[in-house]
């Protein structure tokens, strides 16, 4: 039997390099493209992907709050990040989502062959130099500063806050949002304010440059995957 595989990113172009790719090796089938969150989250309900290949930064909704709906909505699924954002903190939230791997796009195509077939087998696969950075920045901290079971950490926005701020960082306007989250602008006004409470930002700028630091929305376009250009 093949590993199904649905792809998720905004560029048209870059999914159909990863398709070309893909549908080289034997196993392994496309079955499905999404170009948003939203419609990744559809898809993989609908379809039942052995493995999600998913962008960080998209519209409408961002790869880290899709995974998140899919490890709910269509568990079986395997989701594999591939993303041009490298940050820490952000990797560390989106293997908390449910995403069971982490790679760069500048990686090269049979690392990336590799990562599918093991995240089809629940085996974790991140970038040399994720994996890297992660360990040595663990090593470095004494133990008496790692997190204890029970310690308070600073609240951070829930799923549907974020999901708000990333309309309001692509510029929606209040009575947008509502429309397209189905809720009333009173609630969106709710969510948005709390949010930037718990972040501590205080004006559009400032949660625009949150946005795009931790890839809820995308800024600069990342390297393409090497040996995947059309």
């Amino acid at each position: 039997m093949k590993t199904t595989i649905l792809l998720v990113d905004d560029h048209t172009v870059l999914r159909q390099a990863l398709r070309a790719l893909l549908e080289t090796e034997a196993g392994l089938e496309v079955v499905g493209d999404a170009e948003n969150g939203r419609e990744a989250v559809e898809l993989a309900r609908k379809l039942q992907p052995d493995v999600v290949v998913m962008d960080i930064a998209m519209p409408h909704l961002n790869g880290l709050e899709a995974t998140r709906r899919i490890a709910q909505e269509a568990p079986r699924a395997k989701v594999l990040i591939l993303s041009s954002y490298s940050d820490d903190k952000f990797v560390q939230e989106i293997v908390e989502a449910g995403a069971v791997g982490y790679i760069l796009k500048q990686t090269a195509a049979p690392e990336f062959i590799k990562a599918v077939r093991d995240a089809h087998k629940g085996k974790a696969w991140f970038s040399p130099s994720i994996s890297k950075r992660l360990f040595d920045r663990y090593r470095q901290v004494p133990a008496k500063d790692h997190p204890s079971p029970g310690q308070k950490t600073p609240l951070a926005p829930t799923s549907r806050e974020r999901e708000v701020l990333q309309h309001v960082a692509e510029g929606e306007a209040n009575r947008e949002i509502a429309a397209a989250l189905a809720i009333s602008v009173k609630t969106v006004e709710k969510h948005r304010q709390r949010a930037m409470d718990k972040l501590d930002i205080h004006d559009i700028a400032g949660l625009t440059r949150y946005a795009m630091a931790v890839g809820i929305i995308e800024g600069a376009p990342g390297p393409m995957l090497t040996g995947a250009e059309g």
